[in-house]
C-alpha cells in the first residue's frame, strides 16, 4: 500500500524547484535528433511522422562517458525529502546523473556523503539523482514512454512520472499526477501505475500493478514503460502489453484533472515509507539506467485496435504458434482471426501482436534478415511504415518486408529485403 507521506513528500519537494523556474509552458517542439542509439533513432522518429505523429520530445542521451544531462532539457532537482522520511540527497551536475557513453542515462545512488549534506535525520547517509523537464517542456495527449532498467534490492525506488504544469500555482493534488512506472525493491516483478487528483491522491490514488510472467524480474533487463494519453482517457503498457485503463468514469465523482500539460521526472530514491529501508541485503551502489525517452503525439489511444494483416495469397502475416515467446517466427498462414493474427498499427511506429512488437533480428539491415516477434524497445529494427504501394518498410534498412521466396505455403516465414514491388511485398494493413 503506498503511504499518504510518500505523495505528499514528492509535490513538496519538487515545488521548490518548480517555483525556482517558474513552471512556465512552453510550446511542444521537436528538439534536434541525434546519436545512433537502436532504442530512440532519428530513424525511429522518422517512422513516427511518416506514420501520422509527431515526436515533441525525444532523447536518446547521446554523449560522452560522464558527461551530464542536457540542461536544455532537464534540470536536476536538489535536497532531501523529509516528508516521506527518504534517506537519499539528490545532487546537482553528474555526481549522481551522467551519460555512460553508451547512449544511456545512469541515475545512481551511492551510500556516501562526499558533499558533508545534511538531511532531516543529521548527516546525509546516501546521495541520488532526480531531474525533471519543468519549464522546459511539458506535454499534453499522445504517447509518453521510456525504456528503463531499474535498479534491485530493499529500499530502492525507481520512478517515472508527471506533474500538472501548473501545480506551482495551484498545488498538489489539485495539479495531478499521472506516475507512469514506480517500483520498490521488495517486489522486483511488479510496477505500480497510477493516477493522483483531488480526492483520489496519496494511499487513495488510482492505479494498479503489472508483475512480468514466469518470475522474472525487472532489473534483469530493460523494458518499455508508457502510457498512451488521450482526453477522458489514460493507458498504460509495459512492453506493448496493456494492463490499465483509467477514464473520468473510475474517479467516484471527483475532478479529472488530465485534459491539461504536464512535465517529466525521472528519480531514484533511497528509502521512505512505501518502499522501506535499505537492510543487510541492500547492495550499493544502485543505477537507474535510462535508455530513451519520447513523447509522440498524434494517434492517441494505442493504436488501431488490431486487425489482420493480409499478402501474398490472401493469407495472413501470423505469429507461429500463438506463441508471444522472443524469437517467435513470423509467417505467412491462412486467415483465422486468432490473436497471432491480429496486428495494431501503434503511435510508435510498431507493428505488434501478442503484446510484442515485429522485430528485426540482431537489428539487421540486409537481404534475407529474419523477422520475428521481440519485446517492443522502440528501436530503429521495430519502426515501420506503410507506404501508399502498400509496402511496409523499415526506415533505417530502408527496406520491406516479404514473403521468403515468394511461397505461399502455410508457415513461410517473412524477411527483409530490398523494396521491389512484387507480389510478395505487396500487404493489406486493417
Amino acid at each position: 500500500m503506498k503511504g499518504f507521506r510518500k505523495h505528499r513528500s514528492r509535490r513538496l519537494l519538487t515545488a521548490a524547484a518548480a517555483l525556482a523556474v517558474g513552471c512556465t509552458l512552453l510550446s511542444p517542439s521537436s528538439p534536434a535528433l541525434g546519436g545512433t542509439n537502436d532504442a530512440g533513432s532519428p530513424a525511429a522518429a522518422g517512422a513516427e511522422e511518416a506514420a501520422g505523429t509527431a515526436v515533441t520530445f525525444f532523447d536518446d542521451f547521446t554523449g560522452p562517458a560522464g558527461a551530464p544531462v542536457d540542461s536544455s532539457k532537464w534540470q536536476l532537482e536538489t535536497g532531501d525529502n523529509v516528508h516521506n522520511h527518504e534517506l537519499q540527497y539528490y545532487t546537482a551536475g553528474n555526481a549522481n546523473a551522467a551519460l555512460d557513453g553508451q547512449g544511456h542515462l545512469v541515475i545512481t545512488a551511492r551510500e556516501e556523503n562526499p558533499g558533508n549534506y545534511d538531511c532531516w535525520y543529521g548527516r546525509c547517509e546516501y546521495t541520488s539523482a532526480r531531474l525533471n523537464t519543468a519549464g522546459k517542456f511539458a506535454a499534453q495527449y499522445g504517447r509518453v514512454e521510456a525504456r528503463i532498467k531499474v535498479p534491485r534490492g530493499q529500499g530502492m525506488w525507481p520512478a517515472f512520472w508527471m506533474l500538472g504544469d501548473d501545480f506551482a500555482d495551484i498545488g498538489w493534488p489539485q495539479s495531478g499526477e499521472i506516475d507512469i512506472m514506480e517500483n520498490v525493491g521488495y517486489e522486483p516483478d511488479t510496477v505500480h501505475g497510477t493516477l493522483h487528483g483531488p480526492g483520489y491522491s496519496g494511499g487513495g490514488g488510482i492505479g494498479t500493478g503489472y508483475t512480468l510472467p514466469g518470475g522474472r524480474h525487472f532489473a534483469d533487463d530493460f523494458h518499455t514503460f508508457a502510457i498512451d494519453w488521450a482526453p477522458d482517457s489514460i493507458t498504460w503498457s509495459v512492453d506493448g502489453n496493456v494492463y490499465q485503463h483509467r477514464t473520468p468514469a473510475d474517479l467516484g465523482g471527483n475532478e479529472w484533472v488530465f485534459n491539461k500539460p504536464f512535465f517529466l521526472i525521472l528519480n531514484l530514491a533511497v528509502g521512505g515509507e512505501w518502499p522501506g529501508y535499505p537492510d543487510e541485503t541492500t547492495v550499493l551502489p544502485q543505477e537507474l539506467v535510462i535508455d530513451y525517452v519520447r513523447v509522440t503525439t498524434g494517434d492517441t489511444g494505442g493504436g488501431t485496435g488490431g486487425g489482420p494483416v493480409t499478402g501474398l495469397a490472401g493469407k495472413c502475416l501470423d505469429v507461429a504458434a500463438a506463441n508471444n515467446a522472443n524469437g517467435t517466427p513470423v509467417q505467412l498462414y491462412d486467415c483465422n482471426g486468432t490473436d497471432a493474427q491480429r496486428w495494431t498499427a501503434e503511435a510508435d511506429g510498431t507493428l505488434r501482436a501478442l503484446g510484442k512488437c515485429l522485430d528485426i533480428a540482431d537489428r539487421s539491415t540486409a537481404d534475407g534478415a529474419t523477422v520475428h516477434l521481440w519485446d517492443c524497445h522502440g528501436g530503429a529494427n521495430q519502426q515501420w511504415v506503410v507506404s501508399a504501394e502498400r509496402d511496409i518498410v523499415n526506415p533505417l534498412a530502408d527496406k520491406c518486408l516479404a514473403v521468403r521466396d515468394s511461397n505461399q505455403a502455410n508457415g513461410t516465414p517473412v524477411q527483409l529485403s530490398t523494396c521491389a514491388g512484387t507480389p510478395n511485398q505487396k500487404w493489406n494493413v486493417a
